[in-house]
């Protein structure tokens, strides 16, 4: 989720676009109609909780499941997995790894492709261009029918091959979002639960090592 760690991230299909010819650098509509409906709804919340499941896939290793939550007020946001934490303040980004209790602190980097891509950033992202993009299908799952939607990112430079968002048009809300790496791995981050304009405690969005005895602390900042 530093990249997307969930690398929750950047990229498409070669599906859709393949087949797409003339088409093929232009956005769907009607995946602009439902980005726009359901960005509009994300930014009107002041604050968001959601609780998530992440399934990384690399080749050659074993499947990898880790559970979290993650707080986000403006540019501000607070990343809690089971291997790690990722907190920023908007201005510098602290990410703790557990089993080392080591801390790294960088400058924060908001809206950039090296920060933490959140849903409520990727609903920003879309709008600004960054990423082709269009309905490829409408499954039911869960008792719920979603609308998939892939993303081509226009930087051939990105680490991501596509990335595919799951929306659930009648609640307005994302399900799942799936990144595919170009070096075969896939990171599937599935949301269970979403909460909004919640009141968070003071300093959830900064890293005390007071609270770690024995941290050891590597400033990267420049």
């Amino acid at each position: 989720m530093k990249k997307l760690l969930f690398p929750l991230l950047l990229l498409l299909s070669g599906t859709v676009w393949a087949q797409s010819g003339a088409q093929a650098e232009k956005n769907d509509p009607e995946a602009k109609k439902v980005l726009d409906k359901i960005r509009k709804k994300y930014e009107a919340y002041t604050t968001i909780e959601a609780a998530f499941t992440l399934t990384i896939e690399v080749l050659g290793q074993p499947k990898e499941v880790q559970k979290g939550t993650i707080s986000q007020e403006g540019d501000k946001f607070r990343l809690d997995m089971d291997q790690q934490v990722i907190v920023s303040d908007a201005k510098t980004t602290w990410v703790y790894l557990k089993k080392n209790n080591e801390v790294q602190i960088n400058n924060a980097e908001p809206g950039s492709d090296n920060g933490f891509l959140t849903p409520k950033e990727l609903l920003k992202r879309y709008q600004k261009g960054d990423f082709l993009y269009a309905i490829t299908d409408k499954i039911s799952e869960g008792g719920k029918l979603l609308t998939q939607i892939e993303f081509k990112p226009k930087d051939k430079n990105s680490e991501y091959s596509k990335l595919r968002l799951s929306v659930d048009e009648k609640a307005g809300s994302i399900q799942s979002i799936k990144a595919f790496g170009k070096d075969n791995s896939r990171y599937t981050f599935v949301i269970s639960r979403l909460s909004s304009n919640k009141k968070f405690a003071a300093g959830i969005f900064s890293f005390d090592a007071k609270k770690y005895p024995g941290v050891r602390v590597e400033d990267l900042r420049m």
